[in-house]
């Protein structure tokens, strides 16, 4: 007799926080998709919704607080092993984010600050980004900016480098940073895109081929990646590089659309699969 597969246990656990996006580039999709190609199961609860496409993010919905606490609730008998939140549009939101992150005490939280759509529209304003960081932050095991989100973040360090404001994250409570540089203006001959790590005790930098395409969902991506990682028990550093890994060939094997930014392949592994015959 064949063996079942119905009674395979459950994958780590990683609860989302974010927002739904149509074109599931970015947002909820893109999340569930990044945490179960390496090796997790999504729960997802929607912390606003939107409406947008693949060239920029047209509306923003947030989502009723007390509904993500109840949803949260309503998971109380899956375990969490990791936290990941993402877009956060308003203040009722990010203050339900807090309340939610404190029912999981040691659970390793991952935080996106989406501050800004790939498009440019602006999806905070810097009364959030403050609330952000004076009372979300402090929960985070790493957050994931880009160079554009960290000085958002830090508009207190006027005229400072990515160093010091990466320290002035670390000094609001967060245990690492993890600046991208995808946001930064290319430079003449420069083929080459450095991400940096920093923690309490030290640094780390990557440096990854730059790609040619502007890509929707990136930044999801890496962050649900590493929160995945963190649930499956790798350390934060190597957490850090697996994601890296993973996004970069999401990238590089993603989607061109008819119009907009390019879509990540978070199943790049499964893409040269024969196509299934279609039963008579």
């Amino acid at each position: 007799m064949a063996t079942s597969l119905l009674n395979e246990p459950l994958p780590a656990a990683v609860l989302v926080l974010a927002g739904h996006d149509p074109t599931g580039g970015a947002g909820l999709i893109a999340d569930s998709e990044a945490v179960a190609a390496n090796g997790g199961w999504a729960l997802t609860v929607p912390t606003a919704l939107t409406v947008q496409s693949c060239d920029d993010v047209r509306r923003v919905i947030p989502a009723d607080p007390d509904t993500m606490l109840a949803a949260v609730e309503a998971l109380a008998d899956i375990p969490v092993a990791a936290i990941k939140i993402g877009l956060l549009a308003d203040a009722a939101t990010t203050d339900a984010a807090v309340q939610i992150v404190r029912r999981f005490p040691g659970v390793p939280v991952v935080i996106d600050p989406v501050l800004r759509a790939g498009g440019g529209a602006e999806l905070s304003t810097p009364e959030l980004c403050r609330r952000f960081v004076d009372t979300l932050i402090g929960h985070a095991d790493i957050v994931t900016p880009n160079r554009h989100e960290l000085a958002r973040l830090t508009p207190e360090q006027a005229g400072a480098n990515d160093t010091e404001r990466a320290v002035a994250l670390l000094s609001a409570g967060c245990q690492g940073v993890l600046v991208t540089g995808t946001d930064t203006p290319l430079a003449h001959g420069e083929q080459t895109v450095t991400h940096t790590l920093h923690t309490p005790e030290s640094a780390r930098q990557w440096h990854w081929p730059r790609l040619a395409a502007t890509y929707h969902g990136s930044g999801c991506t890496l962050a649900a990646a590493l929160a995945a990682r963190l649930a499956a028990g790798d350390a934060l550093v190597t957490a850090c590089e697996q994601a890296q890994h993973f996004t970069w060939q999401s990238l590089s094997h993603g989607y061109r659309p008819a119009h907009g930014q390019h879509l990540p392949n978070r199943f790049f592994a499964h893409c040269h699969l024969p196509a299934t015959k279609r039963m008579p």
